[in-house]
């Protein structure tokens, strides 16, 4: 089943991320819940997951962004796709991909952009075949802690 996660939701989506970033310690929940709700403050935005006998197993972040061009429509970012190890080349993270475009599509977006930091050639195959091109270049700057 797909579906847009709730608050009960998000102990099961903190935990999926260990799939996604594994050398990275689960967000405190406290943390999490506070950042969830300022998700949803977005209209349109939100964490698309796919359930399967009550497991998320798949999930998205799209955030719609309020936008000054395009006759002011909005764009979509899609963030933090993941998808069980277990469950992997089953489909369900092409079906997150494609519950969030339409989601984007329902707010108005006239664009739906996501990043990847995998370098591996099946990653990009993955966005390939769930109808993304790789058609910009990306740029980001991480912040870096500042010393003592």
């Amino acid at each position: 089943m797909l579906r847009l996660a709730t608050q009960d939701d998000l102990e099961q989506v903190v935990q999926l991320y260990r799939h996604l970033i594994p050398e990275e310690e689960p967000c405190d929940l406290a943390i999490a819940a506070a950042s969830f709700r300022r998700l949803l403050e977005w209209p349109g935005s939100g964490i698309i997951v796919a359930e399967r006998d009550g497991a998320i197993l798949a999930s998205c972040t799209l955030v719609v962004i309020p936008n000054l061009t395009r006759g002011g429509k909005p764009y979509g970012l899609i963030e933090n796709v993941v998808t069980h190890a277990d469950a992997r080349r089953t489909g369900l993270g092409r079906q997150v991909l494609h519950f969030a475009t339409e989601q984007a599509w329902d707010a108005g977006c006239y664009k739906v952009m996501l990043l990847t930091g995998a370098d591996r050639p099946d990653n990009h195959a993955f966005y390939a075949a769930a109808g993304f091109e790789q058609s910009k270049t990306g740029f980001q700057m991480r912040r870096h802690p500042k010393r003592a």
